[in-house]
Order: C-alpha cells, then sequence, then structure tokens
C-alpha cells in the first residue's frame, strides 16, 4: 500500500478509475503476475459502482450451472437480437456471452469476490424470445468491512445516502423484504431490522460508517480486498491528466498528479480506461442527450469525477467516440433532494414504481407508461410523452395507505415519520387528488379520472392501457401479497402524496469504441496499441439498450477481465470451475 510514486520500469499495467471495470481489471492482471497500478481522482474508491445495487447481468454463469440451470448460450443471443435490434454487435455479444461464465468463476473461486445468484430476477421484457426468468445475474455477496484493512477501508467510498438507511445499505431480496414488512408489523421483519440498524448504530458510533457492506458497495470493497491481496497499488486523489505515447503511436504511459505532485508512469503492458464515462459532462449533455438544451436538466447518479476525463484523453491520442447508440445514457427516474446544508441529492426510482398503490403521471394527469417496467422505459417514455421545448417531469402518485406499507421515493414507510419529507417540500400532500393536484400543477380533472379509470381496472387485476403486473419482472417487483395482481392496487384512501420524478441516469452508453480484447480503436478502426477501454469508458456492448438490470455491471467487469488478459497474455481460458493452487505467472519483460 505505498504511496510512494513507483519507478517507470516497474510497471506493467496502469488502470485509470477504480469502480468495476477497472478493479476488474487490476485484480485480474495482478493475479497473471503483472504489475499493477490503480489510479483514482476521487478521495475514495468505487464511483458509480459503490453507489449502484450491484448486480450484474451474467448469462450462462456457473452459479446458474450449480443450481441446475442450463440454457443455451442461443437463447441468451435471440433475447439481445430482438432487443437489441439493428444496434445488435454479434461479434462484440458473441465475446462477451464467452468470457461471462469465465469470469464469474475466476472471481468467485480465486480471489475475495464472492457472488450470490439471482435466481428471481427475471429479464425485464419477458414477452420477448429468449427472455430469461432467473438466473442470469449475480450480485456481491455481503459483506463486513472489517475484512478491510484501515488504510484500504479509507480509501472505500460509502453507501449513496440516498439510497440507505441513516447511511446503512439494504440488499434487495431477502433483506429488503423483512425490512418492508417490519413495516407492516411482521415480528420476525422487526427482529430482523431492529438487528441490522442497532449493528449499523453501534458501527457509527466506533468506525463512523457502515461497516455491514451490501449492494454495490460490497462489490467495491470484495474487487479492493482481492486487489490489496493480490500487491496493487491503489492510488487515491491521484489524476491522470494526459496519455503519454511512443512515435509509433503506442500508449506507454500517463502523466499524473497527486499527492506526490505531478509525474509521469510508464505501462510496459498497457493502460485501462475506466473513468465512468461522462454523466457529469453538462456540455456532452446537452450535445448528446434528448430535451436537455443546456445539459443541467437531466441528473446523473454517477459521482461528479464522472465527467469525461477517460473520453478526453482517448480521444486526444485518436480514440473514435462511439455515439451511434440507441440511446446515450441509462436512463433512470430519480427525485431531486434538498439537503439541509443546501446541497440538492438524487433517489433512484427504482423499486417503488412497482408497488400497488402507486402511478405515475404528467402535467396533464395522465399515465404514460407501465410503472413496474425497468427504469430506463420509464424515462425513455416520460422524454417521448412531453413536448418539445417542455420540462420533462412526472409524479409519483400515491395513496395514505401506500406511504406507510412502501417507500415513495426517499419517504420510508412506517415506522420512520414523513413529517421531515413533507417540511423539505420533497413530498407533496394533498387531502383530496384534487388538492394535490393543485399543489403539483397537475390538471386536477384528469387526475381523479386517471386515479378511477386505473382503481377500477386495478380491483381486477388487469391494465389494459399499459399491460402493467402481465410480466413475470413486474410481477416481482410488486408485493407477493397483493392480490389478484401483486403490482396493481386501488389509490383512493386520502390523504394523497406525491413526489416530483426527472429524468436520470446510471452513466453513459456511448463511448470509446474497442475490439473484442476491449482494446481502444482510432477513427480507422485500428487499434491503439498499449491502450484499454472498460465499464462505461467504453461503448456499450448493448447498443445503447437496456434488455436487463445489471447490463452496465455486467460488461463492466466481464471487459475488464478480458482487457487484463490480453495484456497478461493469457490466450486460453484456464477457468474450470476449481480454485488455482496459485496464480500463473506471466513475464513482465
Amino acid at each position: 500500500m505505498s504511496t510512494t510514486p513507483i519507478q517507470a520500469s516497474e510497471v506493467d499495467v496502469i488502470v485509470v478509475g477504480s469502480g468495476a471495470g477497472g478493479l476488474s481489471a487490476a485484480v485480474t492482471a495482478a493475479y497473471h503476475g503483472l504489475k499493477v497500478v490503480v489510479v483514482e481522482k476521487a478521495e475514495v474508491c468505487g464511483g458509480a459502482t459503490s453507489w449502484s445495487g450491484g448486480w450484474a447481468w451474467t448469462p450462462g454463469n456457473p452459479l446458474a450451472k450449480a443450481a441446475g440451470v442450463n440454457e443455451d448460450r442461443e437463447d441468451f443471443r435471440t433475447y439481445l437480437r430482438h432487443r437489441l435490434g439493428d444496434r445488435y454487435n454479434a461479434a462484440r455479444v458473441d465475446d462477451f456471452l464467452e468470457a461471462v461464465p469465465h469470469m464469474v468463476g475466476f472471481f468467485q473461486h480465486r480471489t475475495s469476490l464472492q457472488f450470490t445468484p439471482g435466481a428471481k430476477i427475471n429479464d425485464i421484457y419477458g414477452d420477448t424470445p429468449g427472455a430469461g426468468t432467473g438466473h442470469r445475474s449475480v450480485g456481491p455477496a455481503p459483506y463486513n468491512a472489517r475484512n478491510l484493512k484501515p488504510k484500504l477501508r479509507a480509501k472505500m467510498r460509502h453507501q449513496l445516502y440516498a439510497t440507505s438507511f441513516l447511511g446503512m445499505g439494504i440488499m434487495a431480496g431477502e433483506d429488503l423484504s423483512k425490512f418492508l414488512s417490519a413495516s407492516q408489523g411482521s415480528i420476525p421483519g422487526i427482529l430482523h431490522a431492529a438487528k441490522r440498524v442497532t449493528t449499523h448504530m453501534f458501527d457509527l458510533a466506533v468506525h463512523r460508517r457502515n461497516m455491514q457492506l451490501v449492494n454495490g458497495t460490497a462489490l467495491t470493497a470484495r474487487l479492493m480486498k482481492s486487489a490489496d491481496d493480490l500487491g496493487v497499488d491503489i492510488r487515491v486523489s491521484t489524476a491522470a491528466e494526459k496519455l503519454v505515447t511512443n512515435e509509433a503511436g503506442a500508449v506507454t504511459g500517463v502523466e499524473l498528479r497527486g499527492p506526490e505532485g505531478t509525474y509521469t508512469l510508464a505501462a510496459r503492458r498497457g493502460v485501462v480506461l475506466a473513468t465512468g464515462g461522462f454523466p457529469q459532462n453538462a456540455a456532452l449533455r446537452a450535445q448528446l442527450f434528448p430535451q436537455t438544451p443546456t445539459g443541467n436538466e437531466h441528473w446523473s447518479l454517477a459521482p461528479a469525477e464522472a465527467n469525461g476525463a477517460g473520453l478526453d484523453m482517448a480521444r486526444a491520442v485518436g480514440a473514435r467516440f462511439n455515439t451511434d447508440v440507441a440511446s446515450p445514457a441509462a436512463w433512470c427516474p430519480v427525485s431531486l433532494i434538498k439537503y439541509p446544508n443546501g446541497k440538492t441529492g438524487t433517489f433512484p426510482h427504482i423499486m417503488d414504481r412497482a408497488k400497488p398503490g402507486s402511478i405515475g403521471v404528467l402535467a396533464n394527469g395522465k399515465r404514460f407508461v407501465n410503472e413496474a417496467n425497468g427504469y430506463y422505459d420509464y424515462v425513455e417514455a416520460m422524454i417521448e410523452a412531453t413536448g418539445e421545448g417542455q420540462a420533462v417531469q412526472s409524479w409519483q402518485i400515491a395513496d395514505s395507505r401506500y406511504v406507510r406499507r412502501f417507500p415513495l421515493g426517499m419517504a420510508k414507510p412506517l415506522p420512520v415519520p414523513l413529517a421531515p419529507y413533507l417540511r423539505s417540500g420533497y413530498l407533496i400532500k394533498g387531502n383530496t387528488l384534487e388538492e394535490l393536484a393543485t399543489k403539483c400543477g397537475i390538471d386536477p380533472e384528469q387526475l381523479a379520472a386517471t386515479v378511477a379509470d386505473f382503481n377500477a381496472h386495478a380491483a381486477k387485476g388487469n391494465d389494459p392501457e399499459f399491460g402493467r403486473g402481465e410480466s413475470a419482472f413486474n410481477r416481482y417487483g410488486g408485493d407477493a401479497k397483493n392480490t389478484p395482481n401483486p403490482s396493481l392496487g386501488a389509490i383512493e384512501k386520502g390523504p394523497f402524496y406525491a413526489v416530483r420524478v426527472v429524468p436520470g441516469s446510471f452513466g453513459t452508453f456511448a463511448g470509446i469504441d474497442v475490439d473484442a480484447a476491449a482494446r481502444v480503436l482510432n477513427e480507422s478502426g485500428n487499434v491503439i496499441p498499449g491502450l484499454y477501454a472498460a465499464g462505461n469508458d467504453q461503448a456499450s456492448v448493448m447498443g445503447g439498450h437496456y434488455p436487463a438490470g445489471g447490463i452496465n455491471l455486467g460488461p463492466a467487469l466481464t471487459f475488464g477481465y478480458v482487457a487484463a488478459r490480453d495484456m497478461a497474455g493469457a490466450t486460453e481460458y484456464e477457468d474450470d470451475g476449481t480454485p488455482a493452487p496459485h496464480p500463473r505467472t506471466a513475464p513482465t519483460s
């Protein structure tokens, strides 16, 4: 864990950025015997990965096979061909599908990154040929931060506060279900929540941070632990400012600025750009994002450091910026939180939209989308339904029963009081639907008519307008105890509540063009020697579509792994699902 600059002759690989893609590359390269330095310009590691749900779409992974699920790879291709349409790149998709099981097996058996299977996580579009009904995703197993050295722990990004409970993460699945059941009076749920919260309060008092790591923080921590075990030098507060090239145009190192000052670090095998794409670059948002004339009408969930620095460095040495994607970003509906310190936070509306007793409407009082579908679909529909020049926004509407049973945005269910959210203006309240509509600027007559129509059909368990609750994905996101449809429930008991929702994103889909080995391509389509891209710096293998949850992290982990193996000269996959006795050592010259 040295902070002294390593001499140029001693470095094999430099990884710029410390999210899933960068850390995957670092761990894999170090395992294969290469000397690796990770540089991160923020004070902490993890990027947007640490603030994510941590789930990765990994079709054909060995955890699925261990559970007896042996899908044919052609099923995955079929699903992606239908969902990606003319953006389906057969060669890149095959590269991804070939590497995924080996990547998962490598981390599961040879590192501290242990996965839990997404047994019940469905692909979003269940009626599409080839769609999966579970076991195509993996997430990080929960992790105790006490397993990290204090110096390493200090370099780790905290859980996104907006999606936490007092800074404590809650894992999707059984953990979340127990917390929600506690709000409904379940004794096992109350005991589970009490234990988790009590432990968390102790950790805050003693360690001044969340120590029960789940979701993205668990993924980052496990990757950092794996990197540290293999001798990777992780440097925070160290910005990459420029790529160094030789006379032939090959990338040979990076100019860095850190606590030690400004210096150049050389890389014998290669440089991996994994800086998180450009979701926080307002100029590029204005140029590429729809209905975003100044770039400031969009709110990203990524940290401020994801501002396109990797893209800029790559383009400066001739890399091709691929904007030929269905969407420039991975959309997610968000609501804005005004914190007491004057800052504005963003809350991702991921799980509340599918719960029974809530709908999304525009200012005209009409629904515009199947609210229980993917977050990408919600924002895309919101943009398409909004006239040119108008503010892109909607409102998530719910009644008093809903807000005491389920979260409405950041507002928590029982026993958490609603008063703080009402005082801040985050949550809007009306004794009647008409009063609520007036306060929000929604057409009151149309909202009342919309809710009445929705309620009539919800009582029968159907939604003829948008088909909500028909797919397995919709029903899984609902409430299994709610009948006749887990995702449909009436909005009828006042007072009524609303949260304003605006366009946001997890990260960008447009990015640096790469080949099968994640090597960066120039404008002519030729490889720039010594330069790789992973994570959201890389143009999305999904072509700007969002066919399943985890299609950012799955490819990030996979192509980071692929890039590192290419730098190590590992031409064949050696992973057979069993632990290796020791790492394969690669030459350093």
